[in-house]
């Protein structure tokens, strides 16, 4: 396997005192609802406000020398990589698509990073890397498929269960597969009991169309909520892919109705939430998914432009 969970264990010590090791928190009202213990990763609470820290960090700590590093991104991992850069003085130059929220865009500006807006789509940004790595000598640090960046998203699986208490089920935000991958290599060579589903959106859902095909597809980049998780998986991917397919349980997709149900639950529970990392409470909420047992969410991101989360929470009154 190209990611073990030798690795996750080595990327824990690595990114510690750099990541928070964030609360896992009891959703008491969907509990009660649902007869089973529903848990909640807060990883919307890293510096960064999402997980995306974890993998970066990871990643630009396991260099070597290098001028600069530069990634594609949906937002939340070019945060990441500009802040983990900056704290370690490496100059950062992240590629998005048009697609890309404005206040992802801003604050990795804030970050001193160095941004270029290419395209409609994470494929076209991703040609704008190829071409600064070649041209311009930086260094690559992907959003998922890497093996540095799956282990640090995978120390989340190691706190999950950081007790001996593992749940039966764990729900996973699927995209590039960097977290559903890193998630699932921990959890099952520790606890092969526990489940791991991947839950994305039903619009432009690159990793669940790739499953279902059996080898990574293409698929149109269009507007959703769950915005961090769009983009390909990459037709050359290389890690991500195989271990979703070997250890995820299955995958889900949720609408677009009900990711903005889930948020304003999350709202209302004072969990301030975009749509990726809503998805999970998404497939509880709609009974896409009914729990047998304690049933963990990553809460991934908190990244959401504010006027749309108070938009979303008014449609509730």
């Amino acid at each position: 396997m190209s990611v073990t969970l030798d690795d996750i264990r080595a990327a824990s010590a690595r990114i510690r005192g750099h990541v928070a090791e964030t609360p896992l928190l009891r959703d008491d009202a969907l509990s009660a609802r649902l007869g089973q213990p529903v848990l909640m990763k807060c990883e919307y609470a890293q510096p960064t406000g999402a997980f995306k820290l974890r993998g970066a960090t990871n990643a630009i700590l396991s260099l070597g020398d290098a001028r600069g590093v530069v990634t594609a991104s949906t937002g939340n991992h070019g945060r990441a990589l500009a802040h983990a850069a900056r704290a370690l003085g490496l100059p950062a130059t992240v590629c998005l698509s048009r697609l890309v929220p404005a206040n992802k865009v801003d604050a990795i500006r804030a970050l001193g990073a160095q941004v270029r807006i290419i395209g409609d789509s994470q494929d076209q940004a991703m040609a704008e890397v190829a071409r600064a790595v070649t041209d311009d000598g930086l260094t690559q640090i992907p959003p998922f498929d890497h093996a540095d960046v799956i282990a640090g998203q995978g120390t989340i699986g190691l706190e999950i269960g950081q007790n001996g208490d593992w749940p039966d089920a764990v729900l996973v935000p699927l995209s590039g597969g960097g977290l559903a991958a890193g998630i699932a290599v921990a959890i099952k060579a520790i606890s092969p009991a526990t489940r791991v589903i991947g839950i994305s959106m039903e619009n432009g859902a690159a990793m669940a169309a790739s499953l279902r095909a059996g080898h990574p597809v293409e698929v149109t980049e269009v507007a959703t909520l769950a915005d961090s998780l769009g983009g390909g998986i990459g037709l050359d991917n290389r890690l991500t892919f195989a271990l979703c397919r070997d250890l995820l349980d299955g995958v889900l997709l949720v609408s677009e109705a009900e990711i903005a149900a889930a948020i304003r639950h999350l709202g209302q529970a004072g969990h301030m939430v975009e749509g990726a990392g809503a998805v999970g409470h998404a497939a509880l909420l709609s009974a896409k998914f009914t729990p047998q047992g304690p049933t963990v969410t990553i809460l991934s991101g908190g990244n959401i432009d504010p006027a749309l989360h108070a938009r979303l929470m008014e449609a509730a009154a």
